[in-house]
């Protein structure tokens, strides 16, 4: 289908409706194809086929952009599924993460955890590194 094709690989089609490759996706948002293709077997994106070319539209692009903020923020694939999924019932065209205030809560308390597990390697790290550099 030559609609598809083009310098960018993002092409329009009727109503200016646009169409990305996976390479377009991947390159915009500075993941691997491996990881769209993940996504895809997960679940989490399903764009149309054209022979064996993944073809994404706005929508699946708007999509993976929500998916990588949940990733961001720390919330697993399987919530992330479930957030989008609540989703779907909206009545905008914006795709967001539908958290609850016990879900942004319980994030909070996890990434804190986290955050103070890191805080204590990097204090031994470099309690280590220094005497072993005195050492030396």
């Amino acid at each position: 289908m030559d609609h598809y094709a083009g310098s960018t690989g993002v092409a329009e089609a009727g109503e200016g409706a646009k169409f990305y490759t996976i390479g377009d996706l991947a390159r915009e948002f500075g993941v691997t194809l491996r990881t769209l293709r993940f996504y895809e077997d997960r679940g989490l994106l399903s764009p149309r086929r054209d022979g064996t070319a993944r073809i994404y539209d706005a929508r699946d692009r708007e999509r993976l952009s929500v998916i990588l903020k949940g990733k961001q923020l720390g919330f697993t694939l399987t919530e992330i599924r479930a957030m989008l999924a609540e989703d779907r019932s909206g009545s905008g065209p914006a795709m967001n993460l539908k958290m609850s205030l016990d879900q942004i809560e319980d994030q909070i308390l996890h990434l804190e955890q986290q955050k103070k597990e890191i805080e204590e390697a990097l204090a031994e790290l470099h309690a280590r590194r220094a005497s072993l550099s005195a050492a030396a």
